[in-house]
């Protein structure tokens, strides 16, 4: 075989496929084992969006090739959202985009910008697509820190001078993948003042944006005035519909940088099948998606609830989450996340995952998803007191 492109040699493995086949050998074992790791809701996507997949699949008319850029009537249902959602107008011919999910279009969005030595400016702990799809690019990825201390918000303003001329992006997620921490309007209208300054393009990754509690609602970073000039926003159907397998999303924002993107998904792929956006149109227009939406709230929220009594009583500092369906704990002394990690998983059988995954800021604690029923949930708590030493 020839020899691989050196861009991938110094990629790591996939995280959650390395968590994957680290399960697969315990159950292979024969090991009941409880995955507290992927972000994947456990409960199925709504019988209103279902239905209405079920009756496109059997259009003919879908059949054929989807339009590049998504069907006109989607990226008009998404737009329309954005409307009433965030009060954010946007051209849906111009300012919009159909994705095969947020991960295909983040990555994407990167090769549309970054060449040869160009710096985006990534947090850290994040979604790992963000720093590796820009060293897959040839760019730099800059790495700003989120810390408790923050509020795991970047400060922008330790970002030197020289690093800030010099870079092309800005990744923000909130609510935050791992951390479940969420910004402030204030962050928002720093973050675009920064990148006006600097003639940077914003990328806000907005996937958790419906899945909030204790009577918080998520910002847009189109809340502040003019973010349009400096910005793009993704948004996911994945989490608050349960959709992850469907791999449906859009992006709004800068018309710019969305054609940019559009030069790159045009050459690459050839659209999301027009059934499944049919489908995700009945979810964002439905007048039974916001009922929806806050049933899977108040699910997540029962969850969070019984998962930080049970880490509190193991003697974890678990702090619960105003945003996503994640719980950042730090790990006990003694442990890095890897340790406690593989303790959990060897001596418990319970799936987690370890924070340095995410980034070496992420080191010292570990990400539990709420993604499976409370019974299961309480099951896993109760195994882990039996290993759990604090």
């Amino acid at each position: 075989m020839p020899k691989r492109a050196e861009r991938i040699a110094a990629v790591p493995p996939y995280l959650f496929a390395e968590i994957d086949k680290k399960k697969a050998a315990v159950v292979a074992r024969g090991v009941d084992v409880i995955s507290l790791g992927i972000g994947d809701p456990d409960l199925p996507t709504p019988a209103f969006v279902v239905d209405k997949m079920k009756a496109a699949v059997a259009n003919p008319k879908y059949h054929q090739y989807p339009d590049y850029d998504g069907s006109l009537a989607f990226r008009t249902a998404a737009t329309d959202f954005y409307k009433r959602r965030f009060g954010a107008a946007f051209d849906p011919k111009t300012e919009a985009l159909a994705l095969i999910g947020s991960k295909e279009g983040l990555s994407h969005l990167i090769w549309a910008y970054i060449d040869q030595g160009d710096i985006a400016l990534v947090p850290d702990p994040a979604y790992p697509v963000y720093k590796t799809h820009t060293a897959l690019a040839g760019g730099v990825p800059y790495i700003m820190p989120l810390t408790k201390a923050n509020g795991f918000l970047p400060d922008l303003k330790a970002i030197p001078e020289d690093v800030a001329r010099k870079a092309k992006l800005l990744f923000i997620n909130y609510p935050n993948n791992p951390t479940g921490a969420v910004a402030t309007p204030e962050f928002y209208a720093e973050a675009v003042a920064f990148c006006r300054k600097y003639d940077i393009l914003l990328v806000s990754d907005n996937a958790y944006s419906e899945m909030t509690y204790d009577g918080y609602t998520a910002p847009s970073v189109f809340d502040v005035p003019g973010a349009k000039d400096v910005a793009v926003e993704f948004w996911s159907l994945s989490k608050p519909f349960n959709m992850t397998g469907w791999r449906i999303a859009f992006v709004v924002g800068n018309q710019d940088a969305i054609g940019a993107l559009g030069v790159i998904k045009t050459n690459t792929d050839s659209g999301q099948y027009t059934a499944v956006q049919e489908a995700a149109i009945e979810a964002l227009t439905s007048p039974k998606a916001d009922a929806f939406i806050k049933e899977m709230n108040a699910v997540y929220l029962r969850r969070r609830d019984i998962a930080v009594a049970g880490l509190r009583a193991i003697g974890l500092d678990a702090q619960p989450m105003k945003g996503s369906f994640y719980l950042w704990v730090p790990v006990p002394a003694g442990h890095t996340s890897t340790s406690f990690a593989t303790l959990l998983l060897e001596e418990a059988g319970v799936v987690v995952t370890p924070g340095s995954a995410y980034g070496e800021h992420g080191e010292g604690y570990i990400r539990i998803a709420l993604c499976l029923s409370e019974e299961r949930l309480k099951e896993a708590v109760g195994r882990m007191q039996k290993y759990v030493k604090v």
